[in-house]
């Protein structure tokens, strides 16, 4: 059975870093692409960054220069590196794994930005 555990998230000061982890119990990691999603109360899921199983990555455009996707394949874990927080950055952050046809969530992450 494939779990990806998120772990990371929290309460954080406008202005401030969290890191977030992504643990796969996946076979052959580094054949997926790995990618950071975020859903805001009231509003649909949305793509933060991804990163390829080549390494190359892409972001949203209201996280670049602020967050870092990176994955570990050695120890099948992705990370996101998240710095310069804003209020707006409030959501719930969700791991995903995809090669085709395969495609699997992890349970989320809370991850809340305020004074």
């Amino acid at each position: 059975q494939v779990q990806l555990v998120e772990s990371g998230g929290g309460l954080v000061q406008p202005g401030g870093s969290l890191r977030l982890s992504c643990a796969a119990s996946l076979s052959i990691f580094s054949s997926y692409a790995m990618g950071w999603y975020r859903q805001a109360p009231g509003k649909q899921r949305e793509l933060v960054a991804i990163i390829a199983s080549g390494g190359s990555t892409n972001y949203a455009d209201s996280v670049k220069g602020r967050f870092t996707i990176s994955r570990e394949n050695a120890e099948n874990t992705v990370y996101l590196q998240m710095n310069s927080l804003k209020p707006e950055d409030t959501a719930v952050y969700y791991c995903n794994a995809f090669r085709s046809p395969f495609n699997y969530w992890g349970q989320g992450t809370q991850v809340t930005v305020s004074a």
